[in-house]
């Protein structure tokens, strides 16, 4: 209910300003005033559905707006009005009030949306034009298409009245029918409406001329100039940002500047003309069709995070910064789980950057403040959002068991073999014996290591972050071990020695040692090797580890199998110098994971760096 107050009281504001002079004191277009009236008679009637701290408020708040509009006041005092009125209401209700897409919107969904529920009025291509546009009663449909009548419009304008309908005319709400995905949807296709694609083209080239050095060829606040200024300048790809100004401030915006922010005007550069054009590609610079999206849910929501906030402290926006806030709460709960405490120094940042902004701090500060929230996002985002695949992590588990079991059934088998040859079969029980050991001591030291973290959980992280970098060590030690043996006369020698050394003593003793210490060495490199893995995943990523140990335990069964009863040979050197590669990349992995968790336990640094890729899979 607090979204549709919020939603009409807005667009009342918006309505009357554009029915009434700046001055007030006479009506231009009397249609606009009596929507603006409808709007807010429809908010003082959902007022009952508001918390009861607010309702009180809020209603007398209306009430004084309808009296400004009666009187005929300035359009600025009833949109500051206003304005007060929707952040008293954004306050008491705790969440997003124009709950902004994490996804970009995917224009064709908005294409099909607009097909279905407002061709039939508005007509094919935004005309007012439709079947039923004769038929209906009271005002004809808005002309989506005419540019003068939509230039005071912005897609946040277009969302709500989506939302809450239209009072007084046959334009009805959407908030049962339509997900906030879809109304975003059509809302930034009713933008796009305006300008045709030879528009569209004409602006991205004045936009590339222009503007790409600075905001960036994608629209990111990452051109090649902008860590060369004070401010950095906001990403206008993100909907959040441009999606609250109509295309006339946009235009105005380009023309003249903005105070106070390196952004020139370009008055100069372009005309008017050539302004609405970039304006009609940057319209669709925000749309899934143009960036090609591709991101899991989590990291969809930090993305949308990072952006909003350098848009707020590039435009030194308390209202962006809110918004940012908003969005992060999407992903508090996930955070808050797994580390309270960094939840709370981030609630605190926002709120700090939140103050800073509305009192109107310099650049200093508020860069201050941006810098220790990059910080913290990048260390819950690790928590929550940079997990491996199911795939990944199954292929990982699969691999990993596969070659720690297949050596170990190597290695038995080769000093079974051995002892065969050497006429010595009545000894190799002693073998079986030492093998058999090293399963059950591996199995302890599992419980071992488990209890080890769950005895210390304040030291949870240092523990995880080391036993990572102790299996990158291993691994690569291992590898490069392996790399050794790849040749079959090199293993057959390596074998050969610790055996002969074994009957040389006559101790069923030594026999059963060279089995345990070589099966058990194995062991503890799969325990430490699938705690540094487990490490890694949570939820289905579990799942993904423990299904790919059941899948190599079934294929170790049958490697034995084939081994000792059908005599099969299995060829040793592409076998291990395809596991060395895989160990190689686990390690990588390994390496960038355990460091990340040493700072989440505060012993490493964090630096943030704006411009190099997050690639989760690689650690």
């Amino acid at each position: 209910m607090a979204r549709r107050i919020v939603a009409a009281t807005s667009l009342a504001a918006k309505e009357y300003a554009t029915g009434v002079p700046a001055r007030g004191g006479r009506v231009l277009a009397p249609a606009e005033v009596d929507e603006a009236k409808q709007f807010l008679d429809g908010a003082r009637a959902d007022v009952g559905g508001l918390p009861a701290a607010v309702r009180a408020a809020t209603d007398s708040g209306l009430v004084a707006l309808r009296a400004l509009i009666e009187r005929v006041a300035p359009p600025d005092s009833v949109a500051e009005r206003a304005a007060t009125l929707v952040q008293r209401i954004a306050a008491a209700a705790g969440g997003a009030l124009d709950p902004f897409p994490l996804r970009p919107p995917a224009l064709a969904r908005g294409a099909a949306v607009y097909t279905e529920q407002c061709v039939q009025c508005h007509g094919a291509t935004g005309l007012g034009d439709g079947l039923k546009a004769r038929h209906l009663e009271g005002p004809p449909p808005a002309s989506l298409a005419d540019r003068a009548a939509m230039g005071t419009v912005s897609p946040v304008d277009v969302y709500r009245k989506v939302t809450i309908g239209v009072a007084g005319t046959a334009m009805p709400q959407f908030e049962e029918t339509l997900s906030p995905e879809d109304r975003w949807a059509v809302a930034t296709y009713v933008a796009t409406l305006r300008a045709d694609d030879q528009r569209v083209r004409e602006g991205e080239g004045l936009y590339t001329a222009q503007c790409a050095s600075c905001h960036g060829g994608t629209g990111g606040g990452d051109g090649v100039l902008a860590a060369s200024l004070s401010v950095r300048p906001p990403a206008l790809r993100d909907l959040a940002v441009q999606g609250r100004f109509s295309d006339g401030e946009l235009e105005q915006l380009i023309l003249r500047g903005r105070p106070g922010t390196p952004m020139p005007g370009f008055a100069r550069a372009l005309d008017r003309e050539q302004a609405a054009e970039v304006v009609a590609f940057l319209r669709v610079l925000v749309t899934a069709e143009r960036q090609r999206y591709q991101a899991s849910p989590a990291a969809a929501t930090f993305a949308a995070v990072r952006r909003q906030l350098d848009s707020a402290v590039a435009l030194r926006s308390d209202k962006l910064a809110f918004d940012a806030y908003l969005t992060f709460e999407q992903v508090e709960t996930d955070v808050r789980a797994k580390n309270a405490a960094l939840a709370g120094e981030l609630e605190d940042a926002f709120a700090a950057l939140r103050a800073r902004a509305a009192a109107g701090a310099g650049p200093a500060d508020l860069d201050a403040v941006h810098t220790r929230l990059l910080g913290g996002l990048e260390r819950a985002e690790r928590l929550v959002a940079d997990r491996s695949s199911g795939a990944n992590l199954f292929m990982q588990s699969f691999v990993l068991l596969l070659r720690e079991g297949f050596e170990a059934i190597l290695i038995v088998a080769a000093l079974m073999a051995f002892l065969a040859k050497a006429g010595a079969l009545e000894r190799r029980r002693h073998v079986a014996q030492g093998a058999w050991a090293a399963v059950a001591a591996s199995v302890v030291t599992a419980v071992v290591v488990e209890l080890l973290f769950e005895i210390t959980p304040g030291q949870r992280e240092t523990l995880e972050g080391g036993t990572m970098l102790l299996a990158t060590a291993v691994l690569f030690y291992v590898s490069y071990w392996l790399l050794s043996k790849i040749e079959v006369a090199k293993w057959s020698a390596f074998v050969k020695g610790r055996m002969e050394d074994a009957l040389s003593t006559g101790s069923a003793f030594a026999l059963s040692s060279v089995a345990f210490l070589a099966v058990y060495r194995e062991g503890f490199e799969t325990i430490l090797f699938y705690k540094a893995l487990l490490t890694s995943a949570t939820g289905a990523g579990t799942a993904a580890v423990l299904a790919g140990v059941v899948v190599a335990s079934i294929a170790l069964v049958g490697v034995f199998v084939a081994i000792n009863r059908f005599g099969v040979k299995v060829p040793l050197k592409p076998f291990f110098a395809v596991t060395s590669a895989m160990l190689y990349y686990m390690a990588f992995v390994f390496a960038g994971k355990g460091i990340a968790d040493l700072q989440e336990a505060g012993l490493v640094r964090t630096s943030v760096v704006e411009w190099a890729p997050r690639i989760p899979v690689l650690g």
